[in-house]
């Protein structure tokens, strides 16, 4: 089947099982390949996530989006085994990740970038590539001492990285230090790193965080590519541009708790939404003295 026709397929595919989902927050879908129930993570005082039940579409691409200190990356983190919940549970095709670590949580197909990424500066883009697969022969302390326990492990593994290098156009790069490489092609590079273990899903902290406007068309495309690949996507993203032009399903944080889901547009004409961004009273005229006025208040006379 062309790509093209592929990956119209599965676009059209992710919006209508998702066409009878309502947009209430925690909403039921149909195939949920992430379920979370009742996850809390406080710091001190503070509750920093309070989620009390979310599904994420499996072959979609749904995007995590909200105000500054709403709790999406200690979300990202909590996801994904690199901090753990106070209280609550999730699951990873029916398998619950409670204090499993990250990179058990990445051996059983959830992989995740970073908003900073976190390219071994100091190997070369092709090593990074090769670090990115598992379960390698050579890793053992004995067997590292015996090529032929592992050489035919390290030639799959450089085949497969130079496949997704070429993908990500960075194979011109293989032997260049990661260190050297601009934001934009770190980005990229994490993606494909990711990808060395054969994820099913990839969650995308801020993919377009201090990147060149030359590459964010690229990594636009390498995003839907995922999907087209039958991967399922979350994201976190500022840039509401790009949040309507590749997503096909939206959740809102707002200080820790999930306040809307929906489709991109949806979404973006909600009031929580809009009153969450700025301000529940953003559309009220002010008093001479800065305060909201309300109908039970009335204006002073002149």
């Amino acid at each position: 089947m062309p790509a093209e026709t592929t990956a119209g397929t599965r676009k059209e595919a992710a919006v209508a099982a998702l066409s009878t989902v309502a947009h209430t927050p925690g909403s039921k879908k149909p195939d949920p390949i992430v379920v979370v129930d009742g996850m809390v993570r406080r710091f001190g005082g503070l509750t920093a996530v309070n989620v009390d039940h979310v599904e994420i579409q499996r072959g979609a691409i749904t995007a995590l989006i909200g105000p500054n200190g709403a709790g999406k990356t200690t979300f990202f983190n909590l996801l994904t085994g690199f901090d753990q919940p106070d209280e609550g549970d999730w699951s990873l095709n029916g398998t619950s990740l409670k204090g499993v670590a990250p990179h058990k949580v990445a051996r059983m197909g959830m992989v995740r970038t970073f908003q900073l990424t976190k390219a071994l500066s100091k190997l070369t883009v092709m090593d990074n590539m090769r670090l990115g697969a598992t379960g390698q022969s050579g890793e053992s302390f004995w067997r590292a001492a015996l090529p032929f326990f592992w050489s035919a492990q390290e030639k799959k593994n450089t085949e497969r990285s130079m496949e997704l290098l070429t993908r990500f156009k960075l194979d011109a790069k293989k032997d260049d230090f990661a260190g050297e490489m601009s934001g934009g092609q770190r980005k990229l590079l994490e993606m494909a790193r990711a990808l060395m273990v054969g994820p099913e899903m990839v969650m995308l902290d801020e993919p377009m965080a201090g990147v060149n406007p030359a590459l964010t068309q690229s990594l636009l495309g390498h995003i839907k590519d995922l999907r087209e690949q039958g991967m399922t996507v979350l994201f976190v993203e500022h840039d509401m541009d790009m949040v309507r032009d590749i997503s096909d399903w939206v959740i809102v944080m707002g200080q820790g708790q999930v306040i809307a889901e929906g489709p991109p547009d949806t979404v973006m004409a909600d009031q929580a939404v809009i009153d969450a961004y700025l301000g529940s009273h953003h559309d009220q005229a002010l008093t001479e003295s800065g305060e909201a006025f309300t109908a039970d208040q009335p204006e002073e006379q002149a």
